[in-house]
C-alpha cells in the first residue's frame, strides 16, 4: 500500500479545466439572476409606490391662447 499513498491527491489538468470551466459559468448564470431580481425588486417598488387612483386630470392653465393667425413655420 505504500507505493499507492500520493496517487490519490495527485493534480488533474482535465478537473482543472473542467472546474474553470465551471466556475465561468456558474459566474455567469449568477449575474444573470442578480439582474433579473434587480428589475423584477424594481418592477415591484413601481407598481407599489403607483398611485392607485388613476391618472389626474391636469389643471387648467390661466393663460389664454394665442389668437393671432400667424404660426411659426417647421424647419
Amino acid at each position: 500500500m505504500a507505493r499507492f499513498a500520493g496517487t490519490e491527491m495527485t493534480k488533474n489538468p482535465w478537473m482543472s479545466l473542467w472546474l474553470s470551466a465551471a466556475n465561468t459559468w456558474a459566474g455567469a448564470a449568477r449575474g444573470f439572476w442578480m439582474a433579473e431580481t434587480h428589475r423584477q425588486q424594481k418592477a415591484m417598488l413601481t407598481a407599489m409606490t403607483k398611485p392607485k387612483t388613476g391618472p389626474k386630470a391636469k389643471p387648467r392653465s390661466s393663460k389664454k391662447p394665442a389668437t393671432n393667425g400667424r404660426r411659426k413655420s417647421p424647419r
